[in-house]
């Protein structure tokens, strides 16, 4: 019986403790954390003008008189000039004929803008090549949430360019542009991140990188 007496008595404790436990975390007021991410902190927005990609063997990058000049493939002289971001690395890429390709990458987030530029031969041409883009574009129709279009006029500099911010979660491409002066010169651009697609936790990467395009194309200078 003093055993029976014992067990009973540490029964009671134990209840008594599980409940005092419970009262102590709240009770059933407890709710879910939301789900967060890594903060990633991102560099001040320092700029350069791009004029040329010029090749020196064993060089990368060459600054002087604020202008950036990288270092690929063999020397040659853009139709155009823009600015870019310090931190980026540029790279031109073999094209068809009648073409530029360049990469603006972002190795520090394995990011990457793909431009390509295009010589105009006559308003068929400039039709040709705005319904490109929009092909393009529409490749992302099915993964968008939505999709933010704006313009952008320069009448100084003969620059007219339209810009689509696409949003939604699994988005490959999240942002798009064209730029041209409707008559000789046309650019294309496409934003890249390297990765399977979360636009919720890349999102201070893919802001920080629009914010360089849209400075490209105020920037942007046809020769």
């Amino acid at each position: 019986m003093i055993i029976d007496k014992y067990m009973r008595i540490k029964n009671i404790l134990l209840a008594t403790a599980s409940l005092l436990t419970l009262a102590a975390c709240g009770g059933n007021d407890y709710s879910p954390k939301p789900q967060a991410y890594l903060r990633i902190d991102m560099p001040e927005h320092n700029y350069w003008l791009v004029d040329s990609l010029c090749s020196h063997p064993g060089d990368t990058l060459i600054l002087g008189n604020d202008t950036m000049i990288a270092i690929t493939g063999s020397c040659k002289t853009f139709p155009f000039t823009f600015e870019a971001n310090q931190c980026v690395e540029l790279k031109e890429k073999d094209a068809p004929k009648g073409e530029e390709w360049v990469d603006i990458n972002y190795p520090q987030w394995d990011g990457v803008i793909f431009l390509t530029y295009k010589r105009l031969n006559g308003p068929d041409d400039l039709r040709g090549q705005t319904d490109t883009s929009s092909r393009l574009m529409e490749k992302h129709y099915q993964f968008a949430s939505g999709i933010d279009e704006q313009t952008f006029e320069s009448d100084d500099h003969t620059v007219h360019a339209v810009k689509w911010h696409i949003k939604g979660r699994n988005v490959a491409s999240t942002y798009q542009f064209y730029a041209t002066d409707s008559l000789h010169h046309f650019l294309r651009g496409a934003l890249y991140i390297n990765c399977p697609p979360n636009n919720d936790s890349l999102a201070p990467v893919l802001e920080y990188i629009q914010t360089d395009i849209d400075h490209l194309i105020e920037t942007l200078r046809w020769k």
